[in-house]
């Protein structure tokens, strides 16, 4: 054993045999076994989740409803009666099985306007297919529609969707696809040419699933290695190179993450942040005991001159997960402190989440949560759900199931209740009572909240969406704050707040959004509104 790895080993358990009584946010189990480790997650707007993993791993523990097992007799795959991908019911936790036929390993996927997913490439046979999964209510049957007469114009293995103002879908890059292209396909584009891609490249192929972000200007802020471009799609050209981020690569397999933080005030400002990640030779070499980098950037996207701010977290970390919270913090959570994404590669498990409080100067943002017990590895996910939760799924580090390693295929799925949720702060958690079903851009609408102690202040409501939650990125995640104004008693103790939409598709893209009410930093349990023109 090295000396770097018994330095992490000392380190970690150092760590884990911290008292924890005091640090913030509460864990709970929500199902012993899902049947499936989910390696893509999204939450619908119906309240219930999706979970897909690889279809060709062999049998899953979850077997399929009757007379829907895989397998093709014109080519050598065995029969396959067990379910790679599952719809979690969050109002009973009931696990129904779905039906997945292509391989949906490191494939991408984003929510269209009217709710339903779109999952996009994967491997072998699922290389260059499109799946559709919309969503119903509860007593209902909806399942996985593999689409038959559309496919992708050029196969996407890690790549990246991001919904865009008009609805549509753009679909970036993969291994060898330094190109885009477009859900619903745009036959006289077919797939792009993008050089960035290729340009960022490395042998250790450091430009997967690059991190986009659809900026209130309309353009896209890109990310890929340790570079970034503003990137117009709709001229396909690149308008303009950020400057480089140092600290290493950060894309996969690296395995640091990203997210752009709110949207708020007049919407003319975005700043994105990327946390963490392995240094280069990491994967190269297969050094699992390599320590994560611990740095973080930050940068004002929309700034003519904008430059990265670094600042580092507790914890070096690799495959961590950021999930935007209702109150526009950022929740860290999952991976390991040393090695690099892949099968086999990460060693020393980071239990600890970790809360970025943008607001906050330098030195003071970070704030080190109470950890959990299971340790999230390589192909793990983590989800806002609308009670302000977080999800945590997935985690397995080897190329099929195996439940007797150090770090075992993980069919446990957890919840993590942020401070925000304590008993002590239920009385001034906002009841979301009345609001309307959808709203269109720039509409003035009224929300009626219910607070046990008299509001202080401003009510927030803003705007979550629901991102696909894979490889440590999620895509299409975004945080919108309303303007409001500051709300009006009402009778029967409601207070009522007005409210004024996002004013376009770049500030938000049409689709489903929760809807949380914020008072004194404590969120509602959100509700669903469909936002369109």
């Amino acid at each position: 054993m090295t000396i770097a790895k018994l330095l992490f080993l000392a380190l970690f358990f150092f760590n884990t045999a911290r008292a924890a009584d005091n640090l913030p946010g509460v864990w709970e189990l929500l199902i012993p076994d899902a049947g499936i480790a989910s390696m893509h997650t999204a939450v619908t707007h119906f309240n219930t989740v999706v979970l897909l993993d690889r279809t060709h791993i062999g049998p899953s523990r979850k077997l399929l409803l009757k007379n829907r097992c895989r397998g093709d007799p014109a080519k050598p795959r065995p029969k396959d009666c067990t379910a790679h991908s599952v719809l979690l019911d969050l109002q009973t936790n009931n696990i129904r099985p779905l039906t997945i036929l292509t391989d949906t390993w490191c494939s991408s996927g984003q929510f269209l306007p009217d709710g339903s997913l779109i999952q996009t490439g994967g491997d072998l046979d699922g290389f260059k297919k499109i799946r559709k999964f919309t969503p119903c209510e509860l007593g209902q049957f909806c399942d996985w529609e593999e689409l038959q007469d559309t496919v992708l114009y050029e196969g996407r293995w890690y790549a990246t969707n991001q919904i865009l103002p008009d609805g549509s879908i753009i679909i970036i890059g993969g291994r060898s696809a330094n190109t885009v292209e477009f859900y619903p396909p745009i036959k006289e584009v077919g797939a792009v040419k993008f050089p960035f891609l290729a340009e960022v490249e490395d042998d250790q192929m450091d430009n997967l699933y690059p991190y986009v972000h659809l900026l209130p200007n309309g353009k896209l802020f890109i990310f890929a290695n340790n570079k970034a471009v503003l990137y117009d799609y709709n001229t396909n050209t690149v308008t303009k190179n950020y400057p480089i981020l140092n600290g290493g690569p950060r894309n996969y397999p690296s395995a640091g993450s990203s997210a752009m933080l709110a949207l708020a005030g007049d919407y003319s400002s975005a700043t994105v942040v990327i946390c963490g990640g392995a240094p280069y030779g990491a994967y190269l070499q297969r050094m699992t005991d390599s320590p994560a980098v611990g740095s973080c950037g930050r940068i004002e996207a929309t700034r003519p001159d904008p430059v990265w701010e670094m600042e580092d977290m507790p914890f070096g970390r690799i495959m961590g997960d950021m999930v935007m919270l209702p109150t526009a913090d950022v929740m860290i959570i999952n991976g390991a402190q040393a090695g690099t994404q892949g099968f086999e590669l990460a060693s020393a498990p980071c239990l600890y989440p970790v809360l970025y409080r943008p607001d906050q100067p330098v030195g003071l943002r970070f704030m080190t949560l109470n950890p959990g017990t299971v340790p999230r590895m390589y192909h793990s996910t983590a989800n806002l759900l609308p009670d302000g939760r977080i999800l945590i799924a997935g985690s397995n580090p080897h190329y099929f199931y195996k439940f007797d390693a150090e770090f075992p295929t993980e069919l446990r799925i957890e919840a993590f209740s942020p401070e925000y949720l304590s008993a002590e702060k239920a009385n001034i958690r906002p009841a979301l009572v009345e609001l309307p079903e959808r709203v269109g851009y720039g509409d003035v609408f009224e929300a009626a909240v219910t607070v046990e102690l008299p509001v202080v202040g401003i009510i927030e409501v803003n705007f979550a969406s629901a991102p696909f939650a894979t490889h440590s990125f999620s895509q299409g995640q975004r945080l919108v704050k309303l303007s409001v104004e500051a709300p009006a008693v009402d009778s029967g103790g409601r207070y009522r707040i007005r409210c004024t939409s996002p004013p376009n598709g770049m500030v938000a893209p049409p689709g489903y959004y929760m809807v949380f009410a914020v008072n004194q930093g404590v969120p509602s349990v959100a509700k669903w509104i469909q936002l369109g023109a």
